[in-house]
């Protein structure tokens, strides 16, 4: 139905001393993660409810509406890698966390309480300021996790407890405005006004309980100068370098797209296709709760299928989902529900299996190169994972602006009107990710059969 917002992470972690050996508790480690629930709880309305806030509450042109969100998206797309640079500077890991707080509550608050008369002006200082804040804040607090961490166990126990309290967070996200009011706008108005509290609340005892694992595990400070990312430009053309990291770029971009098309046109489709305003918090719940279910699933179904196979599929079971899309009607809600379970269960495979293969296929051995023909996932001959990391959370970014960028003028050319009429609303929303995963699912498809005709012996990973 629609994807899970994009939380852009570090592209690579930088060399760390080793830990004293001194398990840390799950009380610290969890409360390291606490963090991660107002990051991820601010994303979903800020790419789902936003565009339906800003397009039918508030009446500003479709056209309009997608070419700020598009030039904001893209604008944060291309900022991180310099945040990066700043919060990388010497101790300043807790001073960026501690600076992106207070515009970022701020930011949230102005997004969903906008005054009368000057809504699109509004709109976009209050998009600058809360991408601003809300990526200096991620990138810090992610890679102070990856310098806390010492040991592989504690570093992935961290990124553990912080995706799993960002799932909580979406879920919540999804659930509240519906349960805060039965009004779509006070809804979201009320949830902003929770947000600065919540977010508070997380971030002291996240930043506590880091500095007790900071201490316990006696990490040496970063020497002078610190450790200054490669530009941009550097990592697009390493990474571009590599054919197989190219094809897998190219087939996660237009998933990709696929996939945040519905995120904003799904709010849309409930109000004005189902007429069913009221259940929105509902579906949604639904959905990124069959994504956690699904998630298990995938990653088995991966080790026995193969990483690109098995997202193969899980692009086909979206397909699947969604050919029904375009022919619901008003009331049709037990069938937008199971839409929404088979679709969510499909972000799964979306989810687990494309990072999951980057990183096998980053990784660097000591014989990298000297075989010609690689089974499926082995490392790719010249990879960097910092190059690839760095362009592949560019790109999760562009697609999340090309989706905006595509979706809402399309949908205002298509003579839609919010509340009034419907236009081409039903065909955007389910034809247009039915098309793109098709689309995606063909060329993984190719590349996997090329992949095998080169290398035929070559087993699945």
């Amino acid at each position: 139905m629609i994807s899970a917002p994009t939380v852009a992470k570090p592209a690579a972690a930088m060399p760390r001393p080793a830990a004293t050996g001194k398990r840390a508790s799950a009380w610290t480690v969890g409360g390291y993660g606490l963090l991660g629930l107002p990051l991820a709880f601010a994303a979903l309305p800020i790419y789902v409810h936003l565009p339906r806030l800003y397009g039918d509450a508030v009446g500003i042109p479709l056209l309009l509406l997608g070419g700020v969100l598009f030039a904001a998206r893209l604008a944060d797309a291309f900022v991180d890698p310099w945040l990066g640079a700043l919060s990388d500077r010497p101790g300043w890991r807790r001073v960026s966390m501690l600076a992106a707080l207070a515009p970022f509550a701020v930011g949230m608050l102005a997004l969903f309480n906008p005054p009368a008369g000057a809504e699109l002006p509004w709109l976009a200082g209050a998009l600058t300021v809360t991408y601003l804040s809300f990526s200096l804040l991620n990138v810090a607090y992610c890679a102070w996790g990856a310098d806390i961490g010492g040991d592989l166990t504690t570093r992935t126990r961290l990124t553990a407890a912080r995706e799993g309290w960002g799932l909580v967070g979406v879920l919540l996200a999804a659930a509240l405005p519906g349960l805060l009011s039965p009004s779509f706008e006070v809804g979201l108005a009320r949830l902003s006004w929770g947000f600065p509290l919540l977010l508070g609340v997380a971030a002291v005892l996240s930043l506590a309980s880091g500095r007790r694992l900071e201490e316990a595990t006696r990490q040496e400070r970063l020497p002078a100068g610190g450790h200054r990312p490669a530009a941009l430009w550097q990592r697009l053309a390493a990474a571009g370098r590599v054919a197989e990291f190219r094809r897998l770029l190219l087939v996660f971009a237009v998933s990709g797209v696929a996939s945040a098309l519905p995120a904003t046109l799904v709010l849309f489709f409930i109000a004005d296709v189902l007429h069913a305003e009221a259940w929105s918090g509902v579906f949604l719940t639904a959905y990124f709760a069959a994504g956690l279910i699904g998630l298990p699933f995938w990653v088995r179904y991966a080790a026995r299928r193969g990483h690109l196979p098995a997202w193969r599929d899980g692009m086909l079971l979206a397909c699947a989902a969604f050919a029904l899309a375009p022919f619901l009607g008003a009331g049709e809600l037990a069938a937008f529900g199971a839409i929404c379970v088979l679709s969510g269960f499909a972000l799964g495979a979306d989810l687990a299996l494309p990072a999951a293969y980057l990183a096998q296929i980053s990784e660097r051995p000591d014989t990298a190169g000297t075989q010609p023909a690689r089974r499926e996932g082995a490392p790719a001959p010249g990879l960097d994972s910092g190059s690839a990391f760095g362009v592949w959370n560019l790109v999760a970014k562009l697609n999340l602006a090309l989706a905006a960028g595509i979706a809402l003028p399309l949908l205002e050319w298509s003579g839609y009107r919010p509340g009034v009429e419907p236009g081409a609303l039903a065909l955007l929303y389910g034809g247009l990710p039915l098309a793109g995963k098709l689309a995606a699912a063909l060329l993984l498809s190719r590349w996997h059969r090329r992949m095998r005709r080169d290398a035929p012996s070559a087993t699945a990973s």
